[in-house]
């Protein structure tokens, strides 16, 4: 049996990588998976994470997103793959190093570290980033005050999304950047595009 593609979408909050990532998780007969939160403990694990009223540190959050992640993987990403499915993901190991790295100020090369044991060889076979500026994202109201990640005062995102574009610079066979300015069919038509070119 042909192992299913695993194309994860990644952004700030309000780029509409989880509206893409639902819509191609249809029109490709796959499987829509999200982080934290797709399984029965990462459901509680998400309720801690993004409660901005409680607290814990930056490498605390890390390692919760990570056991959010390993688990995920065994238990939904690698048995869809294995029977041949696709995976479409909002969110996978690139969002740690993006909000817990490059904007929470966890070494990069522990959260690295970290990511491999939690998931292996686990890769994707995509990563689409989806670009917005922060003004944008503000403006399509995605960022909340109760949200612990979007309720960070100051440069936070704007340090989060210039670590996204730094990952995809440095990758560039395994990540594609798109405009997420736009309608969402326009959005849509980059990326499909972009995995007819690749797939």
């Amino acid at each position: 049996m042909t192992r299913g593609r695993f194309i994860v979408f990644e952004g700030i909050d309000g780029c509409g990588k989880s509206t893409q990532a639902r819509r191609f998780a249809e029109e490709r007969g796959g499987r829509f998976a999200f982080e934290p939160g797709d399984t029965e403990l990462g459901a509680q694990l998400r309720a801690w994470l993004l409660d901005a009223h409680f607290a814990m540190t930056p490498r605390v959050e890390s390692l919760l997103m990570l056991a959010d992640r390993s688990h995920h993987v065994s238990t939904v990403i690698e048995p869809t793959l294995d029977q041949g499915v696709d995976v479409l993901a909002d969110r996978f190991f690139a969002s740690t190093l993006a909000y817990q790295g490059y904007g929470r100020g966890v070494p990069l090369d522990d959260l690295r570290a970290a990511t491999d044991l939690a998931i292996g060889e686990c890769r994707p076979d995509l990563i689409v980033l989806l670009d917005v500026d922060v003004s944008v994202a503000r403006a399509r109201g995605a960022l909340r005050d109760d949200d612990r990640f979007e309720s960070v005062p100051g440069d936070f995102l704007e340090r989060v999304r210039a670590g996204y574009l730094e990952m995809a610079r440095t990758d560039p066979h395994q990540w594609e950047v798109i405009d997420g300015v736009g309608s969402e069919e326009e959005i849509a038509e980059r990326i499909r595009a972009v995995l007819r070119a690749r797939f």
